[in-house]
């Protein structure tokens, strides 16, 4: 049985654990082990924690186990989103990205934006996001590619 709750402080570690496992053993595909091993860290648990606890953070949860997560924050950004490796391919991602459009909704927000990773961005363009920009964002000395999308979720943004 696959449910979405909301985070609670006892996600903490297992969000890391999602975060670090999705970057090594997905996001490996696309790009270069110094990448990754730049990526894939959590320096401050408390500032991660503090983070996740400052927004509507969202967990999937398989067999009573967290294997997703997302967040939304108050302008719209869908800061994070990871799915522990084992779990890909269920509709954890499709079931993140359906609970923060819901919570968009709710907030009044008409769009959501994220910086896509070169793995996540084909997800995201098959549930109706569009690059707005290529960018090489720094990590420890790397510089890694991701896109930044939007979503316009009502449809009188464009009228």
């Amino acid at each position: 049985m696959v449910q979405v709750r909301r985070y609670t402080a006892d996600d903490c570690d297992d969000t890391i654990a999602i975060f670090v496992a999705a970057i090594r053993e997905v996001a490996s595909r696309d790009y270069s082990p110094a990448e990754i091993e730049a990526w894939a860290q959590v320096e401050d648990r408390a500032a991660w924690a503090e983070r996740r606890a400052s927004r509507p953070t969202f967990i999937v949860e398989r067999g009573g186990h967290p294997v997703g997560f997302s967040d939304l924050e108050p302008d719209g950004h869908l800061d994070m989103m990871f799915v522990h490796p084992a779990h890909h391919g269920i509709g954890v991602a499709s079931l993140l990205l359906a609970k923060v459009e819901e919570e968009a909704r709710k907030k009044g927000i008409d769009r959501i934006f994220t910086e896509a990773s070169l793995t996540a961005r084909p997800f995201f363009e098959r549930r109706g996001f569009t690059v707005i920009a290529r960018q090489s964002v720094e990590k420890r000395g790397q510089h890694l590619t991701n896109f930044r999308m939007e979503k316009y979720l009502a449809e009188t943004a464009f009228s």
